[in-house]
């Protein structure tokens, strides 16, 4: 429910924006969204003995410099009781923004370091294939091989060092 309430205000931020102010909105809600990792800050904000007034003015004063289009916003948040909605229309902001764009961010997920070159390889490759633009940023795990996850368009690829071994070990038994 929460997904389709972000929606709908992502899209009037997308048609009531141009892309700078599209950016600064993006920014201010993206700071706001790392507050929501705070227990206290998630307990004034979901608290029903403090006023929307009040919850507005909070989080208006974490904010460095509000402009009119964010300030206006986040009025609109706290007046329909709305503000604990912000990490769910950051994630789509982002989503929207990346689709307006054509450009998009994935993640390299392995058990050793990948090169800059390498990296640089796999975003061309990857930005041929989907006629978009690719960046990646590498992520050392416990993972037994490799794996490319973009999450924005729903693709993972991966290479399992188990899984090789499984089908050696099925292709050997069928020869035999």
């Amino acid at each position: 429910m929460k997904g389709i309430i972000a929606k709908k205000y992502v899209n009037a931020l997308m048609k009531s924006c141009n892309d700078k102010e599209l950016v600064s909105v993006s920014k201010a809600i993206a700071d706001l969204s790392t507050a929501f990792g705070s227990a206290k800050f998630n307990n004034i904000i979901l608290s029903p003995d403090i006023s929307n007034d009040k919850k507005e003015e909070f989080v208006l004063s974490l904010l460095e410099s509000a402009d009119t289009k964010v300030s206006n916003f986040i009025k609109l948040l706290a007046k329909n009781d709305r503000l604990s909605l912000i990490p769910s229309i950051n994630k789509e902001l982002g989503f929207q923004i990346s689709l307006k764009n054509n450009s998009y961010i994935g993640e390299i997920i392995s058990n050793f370091e990948i090169s800059k070159d390498q990296i640089t390889k796999l975003e061309n490759n990857f930005s041929k294939k989907f006629n978009a633009e690719i960046k990646l940023n590498s992520v050392v795990s416990d993972y037994p091989g490799i794996k490319i996850e973009l999450d924005s368009l729903g693709v993972e690829v991966s290479f399992s060092l188990d899984r090789l071994k499984a089908q050696m070990v099925e292709h050997i038994l069928k020869a035999i």
